[in-house]
This record gives structure tokens, sequence and C-alpha cells, in this order.
């Protein structure tokens, strides 16, 4: 299979240096642990993990990682030094073969990587492919109806939530997903929702975040705050998540598509 090339060492520079997103990782990582608490899978992979991978925190969970960036791919190396199971694959999900990692996984996660690679369909019919039967598919991306969009907007900065960004440009991001773009990409891989939400509230753009941050007036307490707003304010968190499972597989309780949204 055919993948198209990113410049992957100009992003990992880029994602190194981009400001809040450690912050924002911290965020995220909690609601993707959560996730995985919520499945108790026994198999779990994790298709790109960055620098901060799930499996130190998964004692006793079997887990692959499938990364084609070298630096992230080796940093996830050296962290499973002494971990027999955990395999770290340098490479793109749709070029490895299901059978070269054991099979089916119970729980696939793609945290924050859809919105970035250009075949965004290839990617899900790849992480299909490693779906066991019963498996899930958690999915987490930037909201293009975060707060902070709606502000800019509403302050005539951008005629559009969805408009590009410079941070988008620079991370080489193809575009930016709503709730309902988000569900018809899955749709159109196979896939159907079960359970959705959003994370973080971000009123402010990443560099105007850390900013506030570095004053002193971001503490740990209004973070957390705004962590938990996102269960009252849904539709404006900062990023939306989905589990989802392949339509053969679609439990009785799943989230018909266009309900509205479950509180997260």
């Amino acid at each position: 299979m055919s993948v198209v090339q990113r410049d992957l060492v100009d992003y990992a520079e880029q994602y190194r240096a981009l400001p809040f997103e450690p912050v924002q990782i911290a965020y995220r990582r909690k609601l993707v642990l959560a996730r995985v608490a919520a499945h108790a899978p026994r198999r779990v992979l994790e298709i790109g993990c960055g620098e901060a991978p799930l499996f130190p925190d998964l004692p006793g969970t079997g887990s692959v990682v499938i990364e084609p960036t070298a630096a992230f791919a080796a940093g996830a190396r050296a962290l499973a030094a002494g971990r027999p199971d955990v395999v770290v694959v340098e490479d793109f999900a749709e070029r490895v073969d299901p059978a070269s990692v054991g099979g089916g996984f119970d729980l696939v996660v793609l945290s924050c990587l859809l919105h970035e690679v250009p075949d965004p369909q290839a990617l899900l019919a790849a992480a299909r492919g490693f779906c066991a039967p019963g498996g899930r598919l958690h999915v987490n991306v930037p909201s293009a109806r975060s707060l902070h969009r709606m502000l800019a907007v509403a302050m005539g900065l951008i005629p559009d939530p969805a408009t590009t960004s410079d941070t988008q440009l620079r991370m080489q991001q193809r575009g930016i997903y709503d709730a309902a773009g988000l569900e018809a990409e899955l749709r159109a891989a196979g896939f159907a929702v079960a359970e959705r939400g959003s994370l973080f509230v971000k009123p402010f753009t990443h560099g105007q975040m850390q900013r506030l941050l570095d004053d002193g007036f971001l503490t740990p307490e209004l973070l957390d705050g705004l962590d938990a707003l996102a269960a009252l304010l849904p539709d404006l968190g900062s990023e939306l998540w989905v589990d989802a499972v392949p339509v053969d597989t679609v439990p009785v309780d799943a989230v018909p598509v266009g309900a509205e949204p479950a509180d997260a």
C-alpha cells in the first residue's frame, strides 16, 4: 500500500516546540486512559504514540505501538525496555500486517492523529483490520467548534471555525473535524459510534494559554476546571473523542448517528 510521506523530522521538531501542548497532552492522556479502563482490554494497539505512549501506565496489558516517526519510535523502544509484553513497530500502520503483531486487538487507539494524515480512510481501514471481533476503536481529534475558535469567529478574526490556523500549517495538518464530520468519516470507513464526548474547554489559542500559564494565572485547579467543564459544555471542548465499533459488531446500546452527543 502506498503511503504519502510527510516530513516527519520537521513534524517532531514542531511538535516539541508547540506552546501549551504538554498541558493538552496531559488532559488528552487522562481521557484516553479513562477510556482504556472503561473497556478493560487484554491487548491494546496504539497507532502514533508521539513522545508519551500509553503502555507505561498500562502494566500487565499487552501493548503494541506503531509509530512512523523515528524519534518517537526510539523513545517508545527505550520506555519499553524490560517489558516483554510491549512491541514497538517503526512504520506506518497502513503497511503493517496485523498477523505480524499478533492479530486482532480489543482496543485500537488513534489519539490526535486522524486529522493529520493525508488519507484518513486508508488509516481507518488499517485500524479496522487490527480490531479483534468485538473490538473497539478510540479516536480523538481537535474540534473545529472549540471555544477558542468560536471566540475568534465572534471577534471577526476568522470567517469560519474550521479556518486553517498557523499551527495547523506548521504541524502539516490536513484539516479539522466537527462532530458531524468525524462521525461521517468513521461511518465511511465501516464504523459506528458507540460513545462520544469532548475534553478540555480551551478559551484561547495555544500561545495565549501558554502566556497565562507562564504568568501564573492558569493554576492546576483552574486547568482541572476547564477540563471538567467539557462535561457541561461538550460542544465547546477543544478536542472530540469517539469510541467506535466495526458495523458488524454494533452493540445494542450504540449511539444512533445524528443523536444528541452524550455527556463526556
